[in-house]
């Protein structure tokens, strides 16, 4: 086990702790300008990754959703979501994960997700696969739309405007839509074959980070709204994540409905 999946493992279970410790009806939240919750439990984790990461690696940077440490020096960046799904988590529903990756040079090289709820652990190294639990999992083979489920995220502040893309998928394609106000843990199910496909409108680099390298290495395609590969270390443009079958299908679709400015 290299020391990066091992400081990693080792984040994944201590955020889990607090994630579980913290877990309670009627949390106390702020909300955030772009509307969306902030618990203690965001901030406690954020500022356990930061602290655990300049300690075993001074000189890498660290991209997190609530607070970084970045100095521009370091082809290494650490991308965190605390809390994958804050929204959720903050009004007692267990439907979220720490995400948590590794990025050289922009391209994701460790990926892990952890739902300590369900304690589903999801990892991924470069060129190793992908694993729930150590067990190693792999992307659907479906390869029509109205045989899968798939998540869309969709809200104000989204670089792009997905909801005729959404409608036409329901309506149209007949495929099967959730919207679980949490990105991260619907893509890592594409990686088992539970879900066919996710579309992600924003450009929070923490939402995706992650989710690339346990989509690649489980066979499935992640790349940006409009099929180019992208940095994971600075805001994406959009994402678009499939068991790799489906894609080109989606990415037309996606170029139909949506203006790419």
């Amino acid at each position: 086990m290299t020391e990066y999946k091992k400081l990693a493992l080792s984040l994944a279970k201590q955020a889990g702790d607090i994630m579980r410790a913290n877990f309670e009806l009627g949390m106390k939240k702020e909300w955030k300008e772009d509307k969306s919750p902030l618990t203690i439990t965001d901030l406690q984790i954020n500022d356990l990754v930061i602290k655990e990461v300049k300690k075993n690696f001074p000189d890498h940077d660290i991209l997190a959703e609530e607070s970084s440490s970045l100095n521009g020096q370091s082809e290494y960046v650490w991308v965190c979501d605390p809390i994958d799904g804050t929204i959720m988590f903050s009004h007692g529903l267990p439907i979220c994960t720490f995400s948590l990756a590794l990025t050289k040079v922009g391209e994701s090289i460790l990926g892990i997700a952890y739902d300590p709820f369900s304690d589903r652990l999801f990892t991924a190294e470069k060129g190793q696969g992908a694993f729930l639990n150590n067990k190693k999992i792999f992307v659907s083979t479906e390869s029509k739309l109205d045989k899968v489920v798939g998540e869309y995220e969709m809200f104000k502040m989204a670089k792009y405007n997905i909801n005729k893309v959404a409608d036409h998928l329901t309506m149209v394609e007949e495929a099967k839509l959730t919207r679980l106000c949490s990105i991260v843990y619907p893509a890592c199910l594409i990686a088992t074959g539970d879900l066919g496909f996710a579309i992600f409108p924003g450009n929070t680099a923490h939402d995706m980070a992650a989710v690339k390298i346990i989509v690649e290495e489980a066979g499935g395609q992640v790349t940006d709204l409009f099929g180019q590969e992208q940095r994971y270390d600075q805001p994406i443009n959009g994402c678009l994540v499939s068991n790799g079958v489906l894609h080109q299908e989606l990415l037309n679709l996606i170029k139909r409905f949506v203006d790419n400015k």
